[in-house]
């Protein structure tokens, strides 16, 4: 009887998987994406990093490069914005882009890689993302500027964090902003910085927005809730913000100079401050990398920015980005238990971080929200390194699907082209062997259904990987340094762009041949 039980507690999960139930995670308080900044006294090797883990579930899967280009005089610009697309195919959801008017052309833009968020550019810039949605009064219907648009505008006309801040400020003043609250963390050779905007209101025209830098000992988090609180506008080193920050919220009752301190989370997203599946990302990060401070995981309030215990090596940041509360009271494997014949409980096989939120309701289990998560497109984490040129000093850490499950690999900011199957969007072409992110998702998913005992032979297979390539890094970037100090700019490009593309068709080959390993290893559930 017992063995009878244990079977089923194994394939209600696996049959309640292909089941249309509405997920928590699709309601208004939706909780998509975590972005880690860390200073550049505060990395291990002086790099300036920022990072995203796109966990929208609606966004393209692939990652392209758009070549640096000249405009003439007089050229427009067309911009779009993305909206929630109806699955005629029946695949998964996805969006559509639908244009909303055009904007005069610069004279030159920038090379930058084409994600779902553009994410780095040629000049080292790089931005992270987080959505916090914000005020539903503050939501802007009537711009032409998305978060999406925005962070390409920014990656093709500036080589700065300060300079994209600004220019995002000056075109959201005249174009308008067309979208819910969102922060981008903003990093490039010398610093980095958490920008956070919301609408103005609807059918009105423009933005809200503040900006705060992270000191350059310390680290941040954005888990989408707003987390800019108090601002000194007079400390221009540290503070931005539009002019009409404090306007719009004393016009709609939302603060009073005189009775109040400035507070623009409480301000412009108040309802992201209680948020525990945001609160709870921040503390966790706070706790992996600054343990020390001993923070309270139930707080409402976290610092803006803390010192790290130990300097930040990439490991440590793809330790957070694989994070799932493991050794914690919120450990999410600690969800199903079973009785041996003995009557003693033990840890099911199925007892996986990665349950969807029907299985987690078929349990009755609390509901947390993982750094790590299923439902992840892809993840970056970005480097920028004053003291290298910027063919080889920016670097985008790329892994697509969920990075518990998943491995970062190395595309140089300058190289000329990428894999075609990470050009390649899964959701265009549905299942396939031609899109890389098909790879990594079906592992993922594989991978979720008994992780007690699968996720032991993805570590074996990515751990080594990833130690690898960062071992391999400098080997290359030495080759790549050699060959721009002889003038041999192409080469170098060449050389780098070569590698790059070598590290991703590796890892998409062994991608599929550890999903076919598990497919066809681990009996008595499929």
């Amino acid at each position: 009887m017992k063995k009878i039980l244990f079977i089923w507690m194994c394939l209600i999960p696996l049959l309640m998987a292909g089941q249309n139930f509405k997920s928590v995670y699709d309601s208004e308080d939706v909780t998509e994406c975590t972005s880690v900044t860390v200073g550049k006294d505060a990395s291990a090797d002086g790099s300036v990093m920022t990072s995203h883990a796109d966990d929208s579930r609606r966004t393209r899967t692939n990652i392209t490069v758009i070549p640096a280009q000249d405009h003439p005089k007089g050229a427009m610009k067309t911009l779009y914005r993305r909206v929630v697309a109806p699955d005629e195919k029946g695949r998964m959801p996805h969006y559509r882009m639908v244009e909303t008017g055009q904007i005069p052309e610069v004279e030159h833009t920038f090379q930058y890689f084409n994600t779902a968020y553009p994410c780095m550019n040629e000049k080292q810039l790089a931005i992270g993302e987080s959505t916090f949605g914000g005020r539903p009064e503050c939501r802007a219907d009537t711009g032409l500027i998305d978060c999406g648009a925005l962070c390409m505008l920014m990656l093709e006309r500036c080589s700065t964090a300060r300079q994209a801040i600004r220019t995002a400020g000056e075109l959201l003043e005249r174009y308008g902003w067309n979208d819910g609250g969102e922060c981008l963390t903003i990093a490039d050779k010398n610093e980095v910085w958490h920008l956070e905007i919301v609408g103005p209101g609807k059918k009105k025209t423009g933005a809200v927005w503040v900006a705060q830098r992270v000191p350059d000992g310390h680290v941040s988090v954005n888990a989408n809730a707003s987390r800019i609180e108090e601002i000194d506008l007079k400390n221009k080193d540290f503070f931005m913000a539009s002019s009409n920050i404090f306007s719009v919220a004393e016009a709609n009752g939302w603060y009073d100079p005189k009775k109040e301190i400035f507070r623009f989370a409480y301000v412009y997203a108040p309802s992201t401050r209680t948020s525990l599946l945001c609160r709870r990302r921040e503390w966790r990060v706070f706790n992996l990398l600054a343990p020390s401070l001993g923070l309270n995981p139930n707080s409402e309030h976290y610092p803006f920015s803390v010192k790290p215990d130990s300097l930040i090596k990439k490991e440590d940041m793809v330790r957070v980005f694989k994070d799932y509360y493991a050794g914690t009271e919120f450990d999410l494997r600690n969800t199903l238990t079973v009785a041996n014949d003995s009557g003693r409980i033990v840890v099911s096989p199925l007892a996986s971080p990665f349950m969807k939120p029907d299985e987690l309701k078929l349990y009755k289990i609390r509901n947390e929200r993982a750094i790590a998560v299923y439902y992840t497109i892809y993840a970056t984490i970005l480097q920028c390194r004053s003291w290298m040129p910027d063919e080889a000093g920016g670097l985008c850490w790329f892994a697509l699907d969920n990075v518990a499950s998943s491995v970062y690999v190395p595309f140089y900011g300058s190289v000329r082209d990428l894999p075609v199957t990470y050009r390649t969007d899964g959701r265009e072409t549905g299942f396939s062997r031609e899109a890389a992110w098909w790879a990594f998702n079906r592992l993922g998913t594989l991978a979720a259904k008994r992780w007690g005992e699968m996720h032991v032979v993805v570590d074996s297979v990515w751990m080594p990987m990833q130690a690898e390539l960062f071992g391999k890094q400098k080997e290359i970037e030495d080759e790549a340094l050699t060959l721009l100090k002889q003038n041999k700019r192409a080469e170098a490009i060449d050389f780098l762009t070569k590698y790059s593309n070598d590290c991703g068709n590796r890892a998409v080959e062994i991608a599929w041949k550890t999903g076919d390993y598990i497919w066809t290893t681990f009996d008595g559930l499929w």
